[in-house]
């Protein structure tokens, strides 16, 4: 650009007032300032761009042409200050978060609904998928934060941990086993099993656990949603593996009860993945502060 955004403020400015006087005092400057300005403009651009007259100034020719393009690139500058301004305000804005369903629906839901109560201009956006799917979400520059639940801690991300989990199976309160004993891995996979489909990382995770045992898992009934997986256990169709924090309501209430086990499972933990060295949006900073609060 041969001349300097501010000489184009100026030129607006003196062709819309049509006098250099009334120009050097909206803008606060002097009146050889504006003059220079103006002359510094029409020299780098090679054209008379006022004719000046003792009544002011008015545009030429060339000077009308350039007010075109001059007003309109200005208009879209101050449009895109007052959108970032807005942004940063969180009066308008976008968020867009990679998780599962079951993520969503049993961790996420509440943040996500006192984050629209707080922050009613920014548009949120679900990405669901499995934890490898969100994360190649997040690699993309598709979403702005990722949840998956993991053993540790997942390379090439900036990991922030969120809650720890525990993985356990239940059943029906008068399901046909002892509840006051506890059952081994080996017992447990011979019974009728509810697990979520084999996509899903916490099925990955069991399999992984049983097969260290020499186990393999081969279940009765295979979901894509957690929610059934407590429906039909409740109702006596087999023994579900789930994660406990996120079944304690069906656990309080008495729809299923925990199985025993003789070896807990490993802790497995939820984590809010960032890409590392990469800064996020004003939206996102927020909705983290939430979830860490």
């Amino acid at each position: 650009m041969q001349a300097h955004l501010e000489q184009y403020k100026v030129f607006k400015a003196v062709a819309d007032s049509g006098n250099i006087s009334a120009t050097a005092k909206s803008l606060y400057l002097s009146q050889s300032a504006v003059s220079q300005s103006i002359k510094t403009l029409e020299s780098s651009l090679g054209v008379r761009l006022f004719s000046r007259s003792r009544r002011g100034v008015t545009l030429t020719n060339d000077g009308r042409t350039l007010y075109e393009y001059v007003s309109g690139a200005l208009a879209l500058l101050e449009a895109g200050e007052n959108r970032l301004n807005e942004s940063r305000e969180l009066t308008r804005g976008e968020l867009t978060i990679g998780a599962s369903n079951t993520l969503t629906e049993s961790y996420l839901l509440r943040y996500l609904q006192e984050y629209h109560r707080s922050y009613p201009g920014v548009r949120v956006r679900i990405l669901n998928g499995t934890s490898r799917r969100v994360m190649n979400y997040l690699h993309g520059g598709t979403c702005d934060l990722a949840f998956v639940t993991t053993d540790e801690p997942v390379e090439g991300f900036d990991n922030r941990l969120c809650l720890k989990t525990h993985t356990s199976f239940v059943a029906a309160a008068d399901y046909p086993v002892d509840f006051d004993r506890a059952y081994t891995l080996a017992e447990i996979s011979a019974m009728p099993l509810i697990l979520l489909e084999r996509e899903a990382g916490s099925r990955r995770f069991l399999e992984n656990c049983f097969l260290k045992e020499g186990l393999r898992l081969e279940p009765e009934i295979e979901l894509a949603s957690y929610e059934l997986l407590i429906s039909l256990a409740g109702i006596g169709l087999g023994v579900a593996g789930v994660t406990e924090e996120f079944s304690q309501d069906a656990l309080d209430r008495g729809i299923v009860r925990k199985i025993k086990l003789t070896e807990p499972l490993p802790e497995r933990a939820v984590s809010m993945l960032t890409l590392k060295n990469t800064g996020t949006s004003m939206a996102a900073r927020k909705f983290m502060e939430l979830i860490q609060s």
